[in-house]
């Protein structure tokens, strides 16, 4: 059975920060030993909690995580000043009908040749654990971190918390 990573004590909280970023970097391990990051298109979370990127069948990464399928993705709004890392298991994942639901237009700007090229694939990241940093109403922390420090020398707090999900 699929574990729902979703029902895991602070997930909730870990994917409601990230369902709207729109790019996580990928952090895969080469045939050295050496760690590759590269952006992705953050392209869904689904009901179980397992992470959806589209990716060319046959590129750097693909060939890493068949190698060595733990992956971190780290996720940043600045704006919101949240941050978020999930590490897990990745697989590729070539089914048409799977890649049919996914897709979506904005996809053609790097598949130009559409869903059905042949290239076409999705990675699959099975979460297992996270972290999250999250400081509520960046804006007023910043000016009252800023006050603080220097009426104080003491730096404002923000949440964090380590989410096991598997």
């Amino acid at each position: 059975m699929h574990k729902n990573h979703r029902d895991q004590e602070g997930a909730k909280k870990l994917f409601d920060l990230i369902k709207d970023v729109k790019v996580a970097m990928m952090t895969t391990v080469d045939s050295e030993g050496t760690l590759n990051s590269r952006p992705m298109w953050n392209n869904d979370i689904d009901e179980n909690g397992d992470l959806w990127f589209f990716t060319k069948l046959h590129s750097p990464k693909t060939s890493e995580i068949s190698r060595d399928d733990q992956v971190n993705l780290a996720y940043s709004d600045p704006s919101s000043q949240n941050y978020v890392s999930v590490a897990g298991k990745a697989e590729v994942i070539r089914d048409q009908a799977l890649i049919d639901a996914k897709w979506n237009a904005s996809l053609k700007t790097w598949f130009p040749n559409g869903k059905d090229d042949p290239e076409v694939a999705l990675i699959r990241v099975c979460p297992e654990k996270g972290e999250y940093w999250d400081s509520p109403n960046a804006t007023m922390l910043h000016l009252y971190g800023t006050v603080k420090a220097a009426l104080t020398g003491e730096s404002p707090k923000t949440e964090t918390e380590k989410v096991k999900l598997s």
